[in-house]
């Protein structure tokens, strides 16, 4: 198949490429910087959101599109400025995919079109699943509700389109784990906040995984969440990471020093919601690694 992807480069794009280009699929990930990257048979730079350039001339008739673009929403403290880019970021990249699709003269099969669970908002106590509609009023919410709006209009052309609503992924080479990890190395890691705040995490293999069944799945269409059937709570979380490590999960990080020193962006932490893959399971999605146990032993052992 011919998989053309945007936000290739990141840190699921890259373990998506690898994936793929393993399986003899070609990739072809849309970039600013096509010139500087190296060549490969079966991953290719094209050139996009540039003055003059359509990619549709670069391009073969492609099988898939999968849009992971926007920027970052933990590398940085949110101030207005961040914020903006957050939103306008993904915005951008949705309607700039769409406006490509929309030439193209065969549609792909499928959009698969990046999400987050931060779409229903916080809660300690309630359990979310696709079937709920309401959405959160936080800043994150509101920003995901936005993003899927923009991407709905793929379906408009005639195309199956399906939202990953990510939650946390759990990797060795990147993503939150690395930094939540690091305290327990140096001796001094512990429950960060109050501890009960719910942590719906996905390992990364289930992601590719997922994508892969939803790519191969022709019934699955609209929101899919993406996170293991068996959310832990955060101070299960510490002492699972803890346990692994073989480290002492004993000191704590205060809601308040977290609040001051991340500012709004501390809700990342702070603040979560339990969420159930109902879509997948109900599907037939069998993930590799279900719980937390299992998903930290692989990545912190490996």
């Amino acid at each position: 198949m011919n998989i053309l992807i945007a936000g290739g480069t990141g840190f699921v794009g890259k373990a998506l490429t690898t994936y793929f280009t393993q399986n003899g699929h070609h990739m072809y990930i849309l970039t600013r910087n096509a010139q500087k990257r190296e060549s490969d048979p079966y991953v290719h730079y094209v050139q996009w959101l540039t003055d003059g350039v359509n990619p549709i001339e670069q391009l073969p008739s492609i099988d898939i599109v999968i849009n992971l673009a926007g920027e970052s929403i933990n590398s940085g403290r949110w101030n207005e400025a961040r914020k903006r880019a957050i939103v306008e970021s993904r915005l951008q990249a949705t309607n700039a995919i769409y406006d490509l699709i929309t030439n193209m003269k065969q549609k792909p099969s499928v959009v698969i079109q990046a999400s987050a669970i931060g779409i229903y908002g916080t809660s300690l106590d309630q359990t979310f699943t696709e079937r709920n509609e309401t959405t959160g009023t936080d800043f994150l919410a509101q920003t995901v509700k936005r993003w899927e709006e923009a991407g709905r209009r793929m379906e408009a052309l005639g195309v199956r389109t399906v939202f990953m609503r990510f939650g946390i992924i759990l990797g060795g080479d990147g993503g939150a784990l690395p930094r939540i990890v690091l305290p327990y190395k140096w001796f001094i890691g512990g429950t960060i906040g109050q501890g009960n705040q719910w942590m719906s995490w996905v390992h990364m293999d289930d992601v590719i995984g997922a994508i892969d069944f939803a790519i191969r799945h022709k019934n699955i269409s609209g929101p899919i969440n993406v996170t293991a059937p068996h959310p832990v709570t955060m101070e299960k979380f510490g002492k699972a990471v803890a346990n692994v490590l073989q480290r002492p999960h004993w000191l704590p990080v205060p809601s308040f020093v977290l609040k001051v020193l991340l500012g709004e962006m501390s809700i990342l932490l702070l603040e979560g919601q339990r969420v159930i893959p109902e879509k997948l399971l109900q599907a037939g999605y069998h993930f590799s690694f279900p719980t937390i146990d299992q998903a930290l032993a692989n990545i912190l052992k490996s």
